[in-house]
């Protein structure tokens, strides 16, 4: 049995989420500048997703919910993963409460973060996802792991995964992910090929 791992922002989104949400709140400056230190290689993950969360976390979870859904899916990835939903799962490290509604537009399992909630904010975060770890849980169920990313956080799961693909559909993947990927795809039709030979 093969397990197909995504990573959502910039691989399965045709945008990022966090940029979106500091737009809609006039907060861009600030997370522009993590965000870009963070795909740069610069900030470790980990760091700046709890320091954009310090500032996104004072915003209405509900509101930011809403704005998310609204975030285009690539059609045809999403199609390959309804399929075959039974052997595709989403890891984000990006927070449950503001992805709910995004992701049941996939219809897969999402393993994603997760934080205290209280008065429509963010109170605090209780935990962050290691996507390596989902691609241990699923090795250790004797799967073949499949692992699609762009981003520095996706490369110790890519490391893992018995194969990895580095996806440039919204951006060029990380340098870190390129260094160790088994593929680079940059058109959805020739990734969408490749899961499909790979099933």
């Amino acid at each position: 049995m093969k397990q197909f791992i995504f990573d959502l922002d910039g691989t399965l989104t045709k945008e990022e989420t966090l940029p979106k949400i500091a737009q809609a709140f006039n907060v861009q400056a600030q997370i522009d500048n993590l965000t870009q230190e963070t795909i740069a290689g610069n900030i470790p993950f980990i760091e700046s997703f709890i320091s954009r969360v310090g500032i996104l976390g004072k915003l209405p979870v509900d509101k930011i919910a809403r704005l998310l859904e609204q975030i285009e899916i690539y059609e045809n990835l999403n199609a390959f993963i309804q399929a075959h939903s039974n052997q595709c799962c989403i890891a984000t490290g990006n927070l449950e409460c503001w992805i709910s509604k995004l992701v049941a537009k996939v219809g897969c399992e999402t393993f994603s973060s997760s934080g205290i909630l209280q008065d429509n904010n963010v109170l605090k975060l209780t935990h962050i996802l290691k996507k390596e770890s989902i691609v241990k849980a699923y090795q250790a169920q004797g799967q073949k792991v499949i692992f699609i990313g762009d981003g520095n956080n996706d490369v110790e799961a890519m490391r893992l995964a018995d194969v990895s693909i580095a996806s440039g559909l919204t951006h060029k993947p990380s340098p870190g992910v390129l260094s160790i990927a088994d593929y680079a795809i940059f058109s959805e039709e020739a990734l969408c090929r490749l899961l499909y030979q790979l099933l």
